[in-house]
C-alpha cells in the first residue's frame, strides 16, 4: 500500500511538538531525522501508531523516525513545507546545542560527518549498481548488443567522477565553500595526472579514489578557512579561491594522492586476504557483530571502506556478509511470534505479534529497524539470539569465499532480499545468488532456532511489559 506523504507529514509534525519544537529536519536511508528542542515534548507512543511509521529511534541529538526506503525521501519533503526550521526559536537552537555538546564525543562526531559525505551518495550508487547489474546481464546473455555500451556509459559514469561528489560533500559538511572541495577533488580523477612524477613514482589517475578525494577536499577547506581569515576583502573574491585551489591541489598532487593510494590499496588487499584465509571465522564475527554496530552507531565507519572496495572492485564482498545480520534479525522475531502465537491471554503478547506482523516485510527488505526497537531489543535474549543467526549466515557466505565463491554488492545500501538485484561475484549471477540466499536462510534458522530455544521470550515479553 502506497503511503500518502502528504498526511504522514501532517501526522507527525504534532506528535513531536509541532513546528516550533523542530529544529532541523534530515534524512538518511530510512529514517527522518528531527532535531528537537524538547525531545520529551515528543509522544513516542503516538508516533508509532500513524500508518506509514516502522519505528521511533532516540540517538544521540536527533529524534528518528522510520518510514522506510522511498517513503521517507516524499515524506521529509511534505514535513520540511510544513515547518520552519531556517531560523529557529533562540532557545530551541540553545537546548540542541547542549545536547549536541552533552552527547557528542569526537568518535561519534567524526562518524555522523563521514555518514553526512556518503549517506547523500547511497542513492546514486543502488541506482548505476542496479544498471550494471542489468548491462553485464545484457552482455553476458548476448541479448540487445547495441544498448550494452549506452547502459555501461550511465552506469560507469557516476563511479567514474564519485570522487568529485564526495569532495563536495566533505567541504559542505566541514564548513568550506563546496564547489572548492569538489574542485580540487576532482584532480584525484583527472586524465592529466598520469603525466605528474614525483620521488621518482608516476600518479595513476584515480589513485587514492574516494579516501583521496575526502583528504583533498579536508585541505581545501583548511587552506580556504585560513584564507578568509587574512586576506583583505577586497582580494578575497580573487585570491581566496586561487590559493585554495593551488595549495590544496599542489598537496593533493605531491603527498595525498600517494598516501591515500597506499590505504585504499590496504584496504582492497586486506578485505580479500580476510576473505580468501579466513573466510568463515570473518564472516562469523561480522556477522555477529554488525547489530550491536548499529545500534551503537559504529557501522558507519563501514561506508568509506564499502565504497572504496566498490571503486576498486566494482562491487563490496563485505556488505553481504553483514547484511546476515538481518537475516538473524528475521528469525528471531518469526521465533517470537511463534512462540506467542496460542497465548492471547496476555495484552503484552497481542502487542508484540501485532508489531512483528506488521515489521516483518520491512525486515525481509532489509528494513531492520522496527523489528531491533519494536522487538528483540527491548527483550533483551533475542537480540542476542539474533546475532547468532547473523553470525551463522555471515560464517556461510564467508566459507564459500574462501573457497574462491565471492559474493558482492554493486551498491550500499539494501540489504535483505533487496540486494539480490545489486549482486555481483567472480562465478557468474546465478551461483553468487545461491550462496546469498543460502546464507539467507541459514540466518533465518538460526535465529529462528536460537531463540525459540534460548530466547526466553514469554518471560521478557511481560517483563518489557510490565517496565
Amino acid at each position: 500500500m502506497r503511503i500518502d506523504s502528504s498526511s504522514t507529514a501532517a501526522a507527525i509534525l504534532p506528535l513531536v511538538g509541532g513546528p516550533a519544537n523542530v529544529t532541523s529536519v534530515a534524512h538518511c536511508m530510512t529514517r527522518l531525522r528531527l532535531g528537537l528542542a524538547d525531545p520529551s515534548r515528543a509522544d513516542e507512543e503516538a508516533l508509532r501508531a500513524v500508518p506509514g511509521v516502522l519505528g521511533v529511534v532516540v540517538a544521540d541529538d536527533t529524534y528518528q523516525v522510520v518510514l522506510g526506503p522511498g517513503v521517507v525521501t516524499r515524506v521529509t519533503a511534505e514535513f520540511e513545507r510544513l515547518t520552519t526550521v531556517d531560523e529557529p526559536a533562540s532557545r530551541g537552537a540553545e537546548l540542541k546545542a547542549a545536547q549536541r555538546r552533552r552527547n557528542a564525543t569526537p568518535l561519534k562526531s567524526a562518524l555522523r560527518r563521514l555518514a553526512a559525505v556518503f549517506v547523500p551518495l547511497i542513492p546514486a550508487l543502488i541506482g548505476c549498481g542496479i544498471l550494471a547489474g542489468l548491462g553485464g546481464l545484457l552482455l553476458n546473455a548476448g541479448w540487445l548488443p547495441g544498448l550494452t555500451p549506452a547502459l555501461a556509459a550511465v552506469a560507469s559514469a557516476f563511479m567514474a567522477l564519485i570522487a568529485v561528489f564526495v569532495g563536495y560533500n566533505t567541504a559542505k559538511e566541514f564548513g568550506g565553500t563546496p564547489i572548492l572541495g569538489g574542485a580540487v577533488a576532482a584532480i584525484v580523477v583527472y586524465p592529466g595526472v598520469a603525466k605528474v612524477t614525483a620521488f621518482g613514482v608516476t600518479l595513476a589517475p584515480g589513485q587514492g579514489g574516494v579516501l583521496g578525494a575526502l583528504a583533498a577536499a579536508l585541505l581545501a577547506t583548511c587552506v580556504e578557512r585560513w584564507c578568509r581569515g587574512r586576506v583583505p576583502e577586497t582580494l578575497d573574491v580573487l585570491l581566496t579561491p586561487a590559493l585554495t585551489v593551488l595549495v590544496a591541489g599542489l598537496g593533493t598532487l605531491y603527498g595525498l594522492m600517494y598516501a591515500a593510494g597506499a590505504v585504499s590499496s590496504a584496504i582492497g588487499t586486506a578485505a580479500n586476504w580476510l576473505l580468501a584465509t579466513t573466510g568463515p571465522v570473518a564472516g562469523l564475527v561480522l556477522g555477529g557483530l554488525f547489530l550491536p554496530l548499529v545500534m551503537l552507531g559504529l557501522h558507519q565507519a563501514l561506508i568509506p571502506i564499502h565504497t572504496t572496495l566498490i571503486e576498486q572492485q566494482g562491487h563490496t564482498a563485505l556488505l553481504p556478509i553483514l547484511a546476515m545480520a538481518g537475516a538473524g534479525q528475521v528469525g528471531a522475531a518469526v521465533a517470537v511470534y511463534v512462540r506467542l502465537r496460542h497465548d492471547t491471554s496476555e495484552h503484552a503478547y497481542s502487542s508484540l505479534r501485532t508489531t512483528i506482523r506488521s515489521a516483518l516485510p520491512a525486515g525481509l527488505l532489509g528494513v531492520g529497524e522496527p523489528l531491533i526497537y519494536g522487538v528483540s531489543l527491548p527483550l533483551g535474549r533475542p537480540f542476542l539470539t539474533a546475532c547468532a543467526g547473523g553470525a551463522a549466515g555471515g560464517a556461510f557466505v564467508g566459507f564459500f569465499a574462501m573457497l574462491g565463491d565471492q559474493v558482492g554488492a554493486t551498491a550500499i545500501g539494501p540489504s535483505g532480499w533487496a540486494l539480490f538485484p545489486l549482486l555481483a561475484g567472480n562465478r557468474g549471477l546465478g551461483a553468487t545468488a545461491a550462496i546469498y540466499a543460502g546464507g539467507l536462510l541459514t540466518g533465518y534458522a538460526v535465529g529462528f532456532a536460537a531463540t525459540y530455544a534460548f530466547g526466553g521470550v514469554r518471560a521478557a515479553a511481560a517483563a518489557a511489559h510490565s517496565s
